[in-house]
């Protein structure tokens, strides 16, 4: 038997986007509550977020919302990573800039902890990536977009996404004007 990578490359994708989706959920947490919601998005579900990115990018004026949802659109897979938005409960920790967590929830804030959670995630998750040798490329735009459809549960209000593609220069770099927000 004989396997191109042109036959193979989609399958490989998807086992690793599985394996990170398991690397951002088992990630440390700086308290060991679990709050990470991943998932990996393919098919009609993707082509939902690429319009509603492409819709974002007219309603906000953001041009680099059209290029990543052109970006995402031509890949087969991205994997989604979110954040419960539910507080620690801490009386003095004020790391997200209120005096409390009682403060940040009024205020509809985002708590410091849960946001340093997420980061460490996605950082777990693309490590898996780049030793697999997966081209990929965290989109905030990508998050920007599913946090206004039903795809994270509604306590989600922190989320990105990451394509994932296998080719032989990487589509997430050089992408020419605006590819880097100043």
């Amino acid at each position: 038997m004989i396997e191109y990578s042109d036959d193979i490359k989609e399958d490989v994708i998807y086992d690793v986007a599985k394996k990170m989706v398991a690397a951002a959920v088992t990630a440390p947490k700086a308290s060991g509550k679990d709050k990470v919601v991943a998932a990996i998005v393919c098919g009609k579900e993707k082509d939902n977020i690429v319009k509603k990115m492409k819709s974002l990018c007219k309603e906000y004026d953001e041009p680099f919302i059209g290029r990543d949802a052109i970006c995402l659109e031509t890949h087969e897979y991205a994997v989604l990573i979110g954040i419960r938005s539910t507080p620690f409960g801490l009386n003095n920790c004020s790391m997200c800039g209120f005096k409390n967590c009682t403060e940040m929830t009024r205020a509809d804030g985002n708590c410091a902890l849960n946001i340093t959670d997420l980061g460490i995630a996605i950082g777990s998750a693309v490590s898996i990536a780049a030793d697999n040798r997966i081209d990929n490329r965290v989109m905030y735009s990508i998050g920007k977009a599913i946090s206004q459809m039903d795809v994270f549960p509604c306590d989600v209000r922190v989320c990105y996404g990451i394509p994932l593609s296998v080719s032989s220069k990487s589509p997430f770099f050089d992408r020419g004007d605006g590819a880097v927000l100043l």
